[in-house]
């Protein structure tokens, strides 16, 4: 379950938020009880984010604003899809593989997607939009002149800052929805001391290993 309290419908006061609780849930469910969306996600994101109806609504106005970005929508898709596995995002990568399978990417790049460096399925400018997510959600922005000098032979600059700006703003949904246990990314910490046996006393590892 998400670490912050769903807000259940009969609490919701803010119109935005019952739109999409409607919209998404059905008007007669209770979305912080009846969980499931109509795309089949938990949908515990609305339910958290309904906790402040501001950041509600500029997430929202996000979702419209890579909507009707001139940016060619494959390539947005390539960079919120990628950011969500670099981030390690299993409910924002899971999403936008779908969203690329709606607009009609084959399934061979979507595939492709978490090993693309050695993938010869994408085109120039998708390795640069493929690299320049990288850049930025595993180098905090830090992207080599030789790959920006690729975007800038196919995009104009709106495009390359609606680029930049959209797949920031999906890393850090990535970053939110892990912190916070949302959807798809509500899962234990992989990372743990594995107990040793009952019965096998506790050494000196380096010693041991050295040789000592």
């Amino acid at each position: 379950m998400p670490r912050l309290r769903e807000v259940p419908r009969a609490e919701v006061a803010d119109e935005k938020i019952l739109f999409f609780y409607d919209r998404l849930f059905g008007p007669d469910k209770d979305p912080a009880v009846d969980h499931g969306t109509v795309h089949g996600t938990p949908g515990d994101w609305w339910t958290v984010f309904a906790q402040s109806p501001d950041v509600f609504r500029h997430a929202v106005r996000g979702f419209s604003l890579y909507r009707n970005a001139s940016l060619d929508p494959l390539l947005r898709e390539l960079g919120q899809g990628r950011a969500g596995y670099a981030r390690g995002s299993q409910f924002v990568f899971s999403q936008h593989c779908k969203q690329m399978r709606s607009l009609g990417m084959p399934e061979g790049k979507i595939a492709a997607v978490p090993h693309w460096q050695i993938s010869d399925c994408f085109s120039a400018l998708e390795r640069a939009v493929l690299a320049y997510t990288d850049g930025l959600v595993y180098d905090g922005g830090r992207v080599p002149d030789e790959v920006f000098a690729v975007l800038k032979t196919h995009l104009t600059d709106p495009e390359i800052l609606e680029l930049t700006y959209i797949t920031s703003l999906y890393d850090m949904h990535a970053t939110m929805c892990r912190a916070l246990r949302l959807e798809f990314d509500d899962r234990p910490e992989l990372v743990a001391e594995v107990e040793i046996p009952a019965g096998v006393e506790v050494r000196d590892l380096s010693a041991d290993l050295s040789g000592e």
